[in-house]
């Protein structure tokens, strides 16, 4: 073979091999500051006002679990207008958006939309517009920072050299709609998933979390003990299920404090109580309802059994009878929230790249629960609080509260943590499981 033609072969080798070894990877220093210089283009005032802009339509217009059409036809033609393809529905209501090359890793980041069955009554100039309907735990929030996620990741593609799967999920609140999700295929490929709740606790510029266990799991319980009614001036004549449900509700209190162990954080409580309508007439029966939590999945099912055998238990000592059930309509059992050990590693990272050291908190598992956890079941996941504190006012807000407001300055942050998270994990090579690398999504 002569020269010439050696030389032309090496010529074609190196070009054919040319997008391999042209590839930049970036340093340490570089990766390091991508969520400083995401937060500053989240702070680009054309961009702020606009996931401000969305959040507050989304406020002015409530919708329930597994009703949010309104606010899923919103998501859907923010993401046309970026030039973000989608599948559409999961689970009724719910989108999921791609954003880079169509191959491994895929990287999910999630946002859920649904509002709760609450009266407003902050005065401002975008109060709720549906009677009884208010996005009282900051779901319009989260919505806007993860459609402000997706603005920063599509004008950065250069950075992406994976997939981000954007989730926008229905029904968290009681309906379980990340179950439905991941029964629809929403986490087809995906191997790892980040999830952000405003926090009305946190200045803006600052945000919480921990690793392993971060909110409990729960259950409900709902049980009707049967006597026989009567006059109340002849209780010897009737068999009196008040008194039933009375001790029912005190033995239920022993389920923490003398039989669970101490360190092992658990609650039940009773908040329903429904019997009778005179003052003078013992009831035929009485209802009873409530949850209970716990941080182990374990510690959850022997509180279930152990609730299911004390309502028997007590009623029957008062000659009563009972039924007790644990399903309840849009109300399922939650798994604890547990936090990927080596996923923590990387968000302070990231998050103290943005922030500083000194903006990322520790924080104590909390005893409110969150459907997240399904998906952290399924792939290793992790959820954090971003701070979203109203400090004009002289006390925090709490969540569920018809009084709730946050600080619209905090959408940045969690805008640009959510892309941050999804950049940092792709460069930081692919956790746990290997990912087939011959499987794509099409949609890109």
């Amino acid at each position: 073979m002569s020269c010439s033609k050696l030389l032309f072969l090496f010529f074609i080798q190196l070009f054919l091999c040319k997008p391999i070894f042209a590839e930049k990877i970036l340093s340490p220093e570089e990766l390091s500051e991508i969520p400083k210089n995401f937060l500053n283009f989240a702070k680009k005032d054309e961009v702020f006002d606009w996931m401000v802009g969305i959040r507050r339509k989304i406020h002015e217009n409530p919708e329930l679990g597994y009703e949010e059409f309104e606010t899923s036809k919103l998501v859907r033609e923010e993401l046309d207008k970026m030039g973000i393809p989608y599948k559409y529905p999961f689970a009724i209501t719910g989108v999921v958006g791609y954003i880079g090359t169509g191959e491994p890793p895929f990287v999910a980041i999630r946002a859920d939309m649904d509002a709760l069955s609450l009266q407003e009554m902050v005065e401002w100039d975008h109060k709720s517009k549906n009677h009884g309907k208010m996005h009282a735990c900051g779901h319009d929030a989260h919505v806007a920072m993860l459609l402000g996620a997706a603005k920063i990741l599509r004008e950065h593609l250069h950075l992406l050299k994976g997939t981000a799967v954007l989730v926008f999920q229905p029904a968290e609140e009681g309906g379980g709609g990340a179950k439905k999700m991941i029964e629809g295929g929403a986490l087809e490929n995906v191997e790892a998933i980040f999830g952000i709740h405003s926090s009305t606790f946190l200045p803006p510029g600052e945000v919480s979390t921990r690793s392993g266990p971060l909110l409990a799991g729960s259950g409900f319980f709902e049980a009707v003990i049967s006597g026989r009614g009567g006059h109340a001036a002849i209780p010897q004549h009737s068999i009196d299920p008040i008194l039933a449900a009375s001790n029912v509700i005190v033995s239920l209190q022993h389920l923490v404090s003398r039989e669970a162990d101490p360190l092992d954080s658990q609650v039940v409580t009773v908040a329903k109580f429904q019997g009778g309508d005179a003052f003078n007439v013992i009831p035929d029966s009485v209802t009873i309802g409530g949850t209970f939590r716990a941080f182990s999945s374990k510690s959850l099912l022997h509180l279930k059994q152990r609730i299911e055998q004390v309502i028997l238990g007590q009623a029957a000592v008062q000659r009563c009878t009972a039924t007790v059930n644990f399903e309840a309509e849009n109300k399922i059992f939650f798994p604890p929230t547990v936090n990927n050990n080596d996923l923590h590693e990387l968000v302070q990272t990231v998050a103290g790249d943005m922030l500083g050291a000194a903006g990322v908190k520790g924080m104590q598992p909390l005893m409110g629960s969150e459907d997240f956890s399904f998906y952290q079941e399924t792939i290793p996941g992790y959820f954090l609080f971003v701070g979203m504190k109203d400090e004009t006012l002289e006390q925090p807000t709490f969540h569920h509260s018809p009084y709730f407001t946050i600080n619209e300055d905090g959408l940045a942050v969690g805008a640009a943590l959510h892309a941050s998270l999804v950049v940092r994990y792709i460069s930081d090579g692919r956790m746990g499981d290997p990912v087939d690398h011959r499987r794509r999504h099409d949609e890109l």
